[in-house]
């Protein structure tokens, strides 16, 4: 249940009903606003139903992501940027770090496309066991070095519960992974933190999951929250990697004040289709883009191994923000090798 106060009222109704289910029932505010988990209207006080403008029985279960408790928008501010509102945030990078040279001329290429955030797996969740696993801290360390050398934030993925103060060192933004999305523990330790998190959509996971998931986090305190669709599991993957789910972008905006950015790269799979994805994505009203760039390059130290595989693709300079009522904003990819027609995510 959610209470609407009269705003005259608010501030001495709410220390009542704090009051009233102290040890009982989790209660959460937000301005004049004041939601009680489980509440039936007879267990309200008389006084503070009295002082109501309105009263919202039908509340979900992920009560501090609603807009019906926090009506506004969600703004996110990091130390170069924010997302959220009428600004359009770009995050680009390599999938992972590679090596120091990599991540700093990913960089480059990222800042001048005009992305804000640099991103790169030091930790990577692979699927395969025997595939490149992560640079660990040492990735963590090249990736804090090329941001600060580039005047961006760094947004980089967390795995573990355990792995959370070590990568807190050097991050400005915990990604949470597709995969990772209902790893309630990593959920309940980034909720601890004061740092942002930017949580992925699981693969087969329903809208109102992304938002229990979401709920988790908010639990421990930390409400800097954003949501990034990144296409889910259908019948088919023939031609992309998944399906990238554009009405989510809508439906969420609709139901929570947390920003909704999009992951062309990883629901594409294919780097042609990146770029009218991320089209897609901004039109249907997404606050920002976290994509994929790439480079080939071959590090010295993994002399055997190609290790970036992928070719650089970062769509991106928009020439405007795109906001309600805006014509479609244009977009440019940068090209900067040549590509195998084949080469995909």
């Amino acid at each position: 249940m959610i209470i609407v106060l009269k705003k005259d009222e608010a501030k001495e109704k709410i220390e009542v009903v704090k009051k009233a289910f102290d040890g009982k029932k989790q209660v959460f505010v937000h301005e004049n606003r004041v939601a009680v988990q489980g509440a039936k209207a007879d267990e309200i006080p008389s006084e503070v139903l009295n002082a109501a403008e309105d009263v919202i029985t039908n509340v979900p279960a992920a009560v501090q992501s609603s807009r019906l408790l926090h009506p506004e928008d969600t703004i996110v501010k990091t130390a170069h940027t924010e997302v959220g509102g009428n600004k359009l945030a770009l995050m680009a990078g390599p999938c992972s770090v590679e090596s120091e040279e990599h991540i700093h001329r990913m960089a480059k290429v990222a800042k001048a496309a005009g992305a804000s955030f640099l991103r790169g797996g030091a930790f990577k969740p692979r699927t395969s066991p025997y595939s490149f696993q992560g640079l660990g801290e040492e990735g963590l360390k090249y990736l804090r070095e090329a941001a600060d050398e580039n005047g961006m934030d760094v947004i980089t993925e967390v795995m573990d519960d355990e792995h959370v103060e070590l990568v807190g060192k050097y991050t400005d933004f915990f990604q949470i992974g597709a995969r990772n999305m209902q790893n309630f523990s990593l959920l309940k330790e980034v909720g601890k933190t004061k740092i942002p998190v930017a949580l992925k959509r699981g693969m087969s996971a329903t809208i109102d999951d992304v938002l229990n998931a979401a709920e988790y986090i908010a639990a421990g305190g930390n409400n800097q929250i954003i949501l990034i669709e990144r296409g889910i599991r259908t019948f088919d993957n023939k031609y992309t990697r998944n399906t990238f789910d554009v009405g989510a972008v809508p439906v969420l905006q609709q139901l929570t004040h947390y920003p909704v950015i999009v992951d062309p790269s990883h629901a594409a799979g294919v780097w042609d289709l990146v770029t009218p994805l991320a089209q897609a994505g901004v039109a249907a009203g997404a606050s920002g883009l976290i994509v994929e760039n790439m480079h080939f390059l071959t590090d010295r130290k993994h002399s055997s191994r190609i290790l970036s595989r992928k070719w650089h693709v970062v769509a991106k300079r928009f020439t405007k923000s795109f906001q309600p009522g805006n014509e479609v904003f244009e977009c440019e990819a940068l090209r900067s090798i040549p590509k195998p027609n084949h080469m995909k995510f």
